[in-house]
């Protein structure tokens, strides 16, 4: 029989709706026959939710003994282990969980809450070896991981709230006599209540947008891969009809947005999980850099940058290169067609009593960084909603995946920093970075 707390566990991964959707992309995208989350302790490993096509047999609830498991070592190192082919694999070629399970490709994730505990794993097998070492396949278990941590804690803090309320529900009912003690703790609850909720309800509408990415926008551009590429392989790829060019360039097409989004995923999921060393830098270089990155962009087009003295900041150099990289990449995206685009980055220092800006601490000396541009703009209206999740407010899909901006105000607030939009309906957008000059 399973204790309360094993029972709750199964509970909550049950409730987070889109684990199933995860599980069937990751079996459609390693081409693994098994895929499950699991609940391990030292002395126990428990299925929470599968996806099943090799009738391996375990569903929600049912048990493997722990030490028959390589999870068991995953729980005790967190660190996650990818095999290929266990036959030529010089680790697990012996291994007796191999040989047990007759598996011989195996990728599992330990997923860790935020308080740094270790629930259990996310895992997928299969009898036949499978391609699993890519960037692409240890980068979507690391997300998909770290998606069922934030859930889990949201979740908890959920049942936390209703239980605190309960019991000083309890309370109150046998303090009458002391009632206005009573009230006072009731008041404090509910503010308490309140705030909480108000923080769940900001994560709850992020991690929509996540299971909308992962059951449709993540899924359908791999399935129309799928689907045109067995077109063309049937076909002579040098001498193609009509309706294999067709589908040839759909390809492209699908194949160029679902990178874009998971490589924006991956980076939103980085700046937020990312080690955070702060080391003092040149912002010229960097800059300059960024302009380097995005030469092919520019190639063919009438665009100018004019960057000032930038001077010198403490930073975490790689999320402020992908800062001004997606900034600056805006502008370039959401210019004019036949019309110069200027983009200027300036810098200065300034207190905070002197910018028009209420978020700003007025005796606190800020390093106040803007990047400004002519282009397409956007209505002043909308300057808080751009910083969204998946809030790109220009529709051509293959222009913006709505989560640049997200990423931008993500890695400012990494900063201890502000940002504030100016925009003008086809005069141009300014964006103010405020970012502390010494930083705790």
């Amino acid at each position: 029989m399973l204790e309360e707390n094993f029972k709750q566990d199964i509970i909550n991964i049950q409730n987070i709706t889109m684990i199933p959707k995860m599980l069937s992309v990751i079996c459609q995208t390693t081409g693994m026959g098994f895929a499950a989350v699991a609940r391990v302790t030292n002395e126990r490993w428990i299925t929470c939710s599968a996806e099943d096509h090799l009738e391996f047999g375990l569903k929600p609830g049912d048990e493997l003994q722990v030490k028959t498991t390589i999870c068991d070592s995953i729980r005790e190192n967190r660190t996650a282990v990818i095999i290929d082919n266990v036959s030529e694999d010089p680790d697990y070629h012996d291994h007796h969980t191999p040989e047990m399970y007759k598996l011989q490709s195996y990728i599992s994730m330990p997923i860790i809450r935020r308080d740094g505990s270790f629930f259990g794993t996310l895992c997928a097998i299969d009898p036949k070896p499978n391609s699993l070492k890519t960037f692409k396949v240890r980068e979507m278990f690391t997300l998909f991981a770290d998606l069922i941590s934030f859930h889990i804690e949201a979740i908890e803090q959920e049942l936390e709230s209703k239980t605190i309320l309960n019991e000083k529900s309890s309370l109150l009912k046998k303090t009458e006599s002391q009632k206005n003690e009573a009230e006072k703790l009731r008041s404090d609850v509910e503010k308490k209540l309140i705030e909480k909720n108000i923080s769940l309800e900001k994560m709850n509408s992020e991690l929509e947008a996540f299971n909308y990415i992962s059951s449709h926008d993540l899924q359908e551009p791999l399935r129309k891969i799928q689907l045109f590429t067995d077109i063309i392989e049937k076909g002579e790829s040098s001498n193609l009809s009509e309706k294999g060019k067709h589908a040839f360039a759909k390809i492209r097409v699908s194949a160029f947005r679902m990178q874009n989004l998971i490589n924006d995923l991956l980076t939103y999921s980085r700046t937020k999980f990312d080690d955070r060393k702060f080391e003092t830098k040149n912002l010229n270089t960097i800059a300059n850099d960024v302009i380097e990155d995005l030469s092919e962009e520019v190639q063919n087009k009438n665009v100018v940058f004019e960057i000032g003295d930038l001077g010198k900041l403490a930073v975490i150099e790689f999320q402020f290169r992908q800062l001004l990289y997606n900034l600056i990449s805006n502008s370039i995206k959401f210019s004019i067609p036949d019309k110069k685009l200027i983009v200027t980055v300036t810098a200065k220092e300034i207190k905070g009593s002197e910018a028009n800006f209420e978020k700003l601490t007025p005796n606190i000396d800020y390093y106040n960084i803007t990047v400004s541009d002519n282009g397409i703009g956007f209505d002043q209206v909308y300057n808080e909603k751009i910083f969204g999740l998946f809030q790109a407010l220009h529709t051509k899909p293959t222009k913006s995946t709505g989560i640049g901006l997200t990423i931008v105000k993500r890695i400012v607030e990494n900063h201890k920093g502000f940002i504030k939009a100016k925009g003008i309906l086809n005069q141009g957008a300014s964006f103010d970075i405020f970012i502390p000059v010494k930083i705790d």
